[in-house]
This record gives C-alpha cells, structure tokens and sequence, in this order.
C-alpha cells in the first residue's frame, strides 16, 4: 500500500477509521457506528461499540495539521494512486483543489507503536543458546552462557537487527532492559548509547539496567546508577526477587533515583508463587519515599493466583503509589506453567475445586497479570514485546501489532477492543514520559500506521505485513531485515538442544 501516500508534504487522508480512544481529548470525532459520511464512496458501518470514528486528517510538512470528522469540511479529490479507486467529481470550493487526498475507504489508521519493555541485548540468540527446558531456569542458565559471547559487535548486530524490525513494523519509541553485572554494563551501555545516536531521527531509545535488587546495596549499584545518570533516557531497574532484606534494598534504589532523579522501572513477581509478593513492597516504598518520579512494575504474574483480598490490597497499594503496570503476555504465556505448579498453587489457596491436580504437559494457567482487574482499578496499563527469540521467548518479531493482537486473544481484550489500543500507543507512551507518541491530534508529527483491515475483525484475523508506515509524513520502507544478517554470530559453543 505504499503508493498510497503521495510525495507531496501536504496532502489529506480522508475516511479513515480511527480507534477514538487514540485521538486527541481536543478532537471532537463523529461515531461511524450512527452512519456513513456524506462524501463516504465505500458505505461500511462500523460494528456497534468497537470504538472506531471516521475522521479526515490533515498532513503538512511532516505534522498533523487538522483532525476532523469525515466530511465536514472538505471533499473528495482523485486518488494519487489507481490502487483506491475514487469516482467522485473534485469539488471547485476546495481552498486549494493541488492538495491530494487519499480516500482510504474506512482503513484503520492509528499512531506509530511504543513498545516500552524489551530486551534487546538478548534478542535472537536462540538459534545458538536455546533454552533447553522452555522454563525460567532453563532461560536464566542459557542467558548467562551466551552472555560470555557478548562482545561489542555481537550485541551492535542483535541489537540492531531488533531495532530494524520495530522501525518496519511501525514503532516509533523503545525502552530496553540491559543486563548488566559488572563485567558487562559498560560494554551493554556502550553498544546501546552508539545505537541511540544513530537512531535517533527513526527511534526514540530508553535504556534501563537489569541487576538483582541486591546488587545496589554495595559499590556497583551507586556505579549503576551514576551510568544511568550519564545514559540518555537512562532509566534504574532492577529485578525484585522476594527475600528478607527486599525493603532495605528497595530503599537503597529508591535512594540512588532520587538523588539523580532518575525514574524506576522494576521485574516484579514473574512466576506463578502466590507467596511473591514484591508488587506491594514496591508500592508501599513509593509511597514511604514520597517517589515523585515514574514507577513501572514489569511482569506481575503472582498476583493472578493470589487471593482476592490480598489483590485488593495490593491494588489499593499500586493506585495510591501512582505505579504503572507493563504486561508481557507473550513471554508469560511461553515460560509460566511449565510445571503446573502455578496451577497446584490456585488448589492450594482455595481458588479452584478442592480436587488432585493431575500434572502432565500442558499448562493449567496463562501466566498473564490482572489486566482488567488492574485497568478497573484505574491504574496505567501497557503491553510489550519483552523477549524476542532468545532463551526467555523462542518466538517474536518485535511487532507491536502482534503483541496486541495475540495479547487479546490470551487476556480477552475484547470487550470492547477499542479500550484496550492505549496499552501499545499512549499508555507506553505516557510512562515513557513522551508526550508528543501514542496520539493522533493536531500539532503531533505524522508518525502512522495505515492498515488495510477497516473494523477489529478485519484487523485481528489477518498478518497486515502490508502495512502502511508513515514517520514524518513520508511513508518508509517496511521490508524487514533477513535472518541471513545474524549467520555469522549464530555458531554454536555446544548443542543444548
């Protein structure tokens, strides 16, 4: 579809389909849903409830110009392209009849991606370091012998290759966790500030280390937080294991990001115990040290086999600490459950019949947060990619719209679809602190994807690998890089499979 977009700086794309919950709390959109438009020259009603608003949109060198219903202002003009058939007669009031316009005939049109937690730095590896059992373990064993292989121009080319995707899928924002023991963060952070540089007219990059919680209690962790500090867009993580000491240490970090002013972005509770409660711990640090910087809590599986009154609490905890909850549903799915001991644990604290759990190989539960308990609340809720391809994720592309897709089949985002598009645009994008990302509204930059799908069905039951990427007003180049780029790092140590 890239013909569709015409050369010129300024041009409109009329009838498309917009998720309203992606437009501009200022654009004042007409329910499609009551009708067609009156210039309208494929008549498609929307299905009742899914959210989506038949809008004209304004492009003038490079940024949103005008957003406004369908029709209400302007009328048709040939398509630049035959690929759109259009019939009507150009109009001669038009201002000024040399602006093309782009009927795009009820396509769904919606702003570039922001994918907020990824780990690039592991990224495709799997072909070389497989994890052997499909579990967390299994993962952490296999991470850490690949990470002996992780030099300078072993991480540029993963990394890159991760970035190439994102940029053709349509994402236009980044943040990556980076494992990052002593002997490699500068290393890791040296590659990733070198990518950042140039990336930076296509991507907007964020970083954030991934050490145990405990390693901030001793000199490394002060060291950490100065390279974050030093990091642009550096944000401090850490993973927040269960222990004895987990308060002090989260003092600790709590202390070293206030004093840089640094946000906080954690792994919390990635497993299926029930015991794991690190999510509240969290919050209530936050509240304790009067955290006026941005939370995100990664992850979060426990709370769905805890008990109700103890998700509440936790709930409660999270909405007053103002955290913002990054679901990863793709990893979750693949890694939790292996064993069903998560299933053993709903037995165990009273949330499933009181019968033998008969264990074998598939799994009893999903492994994904309480997305919808977590959204009622009131509390910020994202989806990302997490693992592409490596140990913790055999599978992935770094497509957003994957992600979304796949997540509201596993999660049911489904009723309606339309509340749930934030959670891979402005919900990410708001956490990420990136004002101008995630919203379609005059002012922003022309940064969208154009699909072919015109309703959710449609757009949930087809690849739409022939989407329309749009960055800067200018459609780009959506061909994805070949796998053939990453032979050459691909040579196996030893076979774990």
């Amino acid at each position: 579809m890239t013909s569709i977009i015409p050369t010129q700086s300024h041009y409109w794309l009329k009838n498309a389909h917009i998720p309203q919950p992606l437009l501009e709390p200022t654009v004042q959109p007409t329910d499609s849903a009551a009708g067609p438009s009156p210039i309208q020259t494929t008549p498609l009603q929307s299905v009742k409830g899914d959210g989506l608003v038949l809008m004209d949109v304004e492009i003038e060198q490079g940024m949103i110009r005008q957003v406004i219903p369908a029709g209400s202002a302007i009328s048709s003009h040939p398509a630049p392209s035959s690929e759109i058939p259009n019939p009507e007669i150009p109009n001669p009031e038009i201002p000024n009849p040399e602006i093309p316009m782009v009927d795009l005939q009820h396509k769904q049109v919606w702003p570039c991606f922001v994918d907020m937690h990824t780990h690039l730095d592991k990224g495709h590896t799997w072909e070389r370091e497989p994890n052997p059992d499909r579990t967390f373990l299994g993962a952490i064993g296999a991470c850490d012998r690949d990470m002996t292989r992780w030099t300078p121009d072993d991480l540029y080319l993963r990394m890159e290759f991760g970035l190439k995707c994102s940029y053709a899928h349509g994402t236009v924002a980044v943040r990556t966790h980076l494992d990052a023991p002593r002997s490699q963060a500068t290393v890791s952070f040296g590659v990733f500030k070198a990518l950042q540089a140039e990336w930076r007219d296509r991507l907007t990059l964020q970083a954030t280390c991934l050490v145990l919680l405990e390693d901030f209690l001793g000199s490394h962790g002060e060291q950490l937080a100065n390279l974050m500090a030093d990091t642009p867009g550096g944000i401090l993580g850490a993973v927040a294991f269960p222990n004895d000491d987990l308060d002090t240490q989260l003092d600790r970090i709590f202390a070293l990001a206030k004093e840089r002013q640094l946000d906080l972005d954690f792994h919390v509770d990635e497993s299926g115990d029930p015991h794991a409660d690190s999510l509240a711990h969290i919050a209530r640090a936050a509240l304790r040290h009067q955290f006026t910087g941005t939370i995100t809590c990664g992850h979060c599986c426990s709370l769905a086999v805890q008990p109700p009154s103890q998700v509440q609490t936790t709930l409660d905890l999270v909405k007053a600490a103002n955290l913002g909850i990054v679901s990863l549903p793709l990893c979750n799915l693949y890694l939790q459950d292996r064993q069903q001991a998560a299933s053993g644990s709903f037995l165990q604290t009273g949330l499933a019949v009181q019968e033998k759990l008969i264990t074998g190989n598939t799994p009893r539960w999903r492994g994904v947060t309480l997305l919808h308990e977590l959204k009622a609340a009131g509390i910020r809720v994202a989806i990302a990619n997490d693992n592409c391809r490596d140990p913790f994720h055999g599978f992935g592309d770094h497509d957003m719209l994957e992600v979304f897709n796949l997540s509201a089949r596993i999660a049911h985002l489904d009723h309606p679809y339309s509340q749930w598009v934030e959670t891979v645009t402005a919900t990410p994008a708001e956490l990420m602190g990136l004002s101008t990302k995630g919203k379609i509204g005059p002012g922003r930059p022309a940064d969208l994807v154009i699909f072919k799908a015109r309703t959710f069905s449609e757009l949930l039951s087809r690849s739409q690998h022939d989407r329309v990427v749009v960055r800067n007003g200018e459609a780009i180049a959506t061909d994805l890089p070949a796998y053939e780029e990453l032979d050459p790092l691909m040579h196996r140590q030893t076979s774990t499979l």
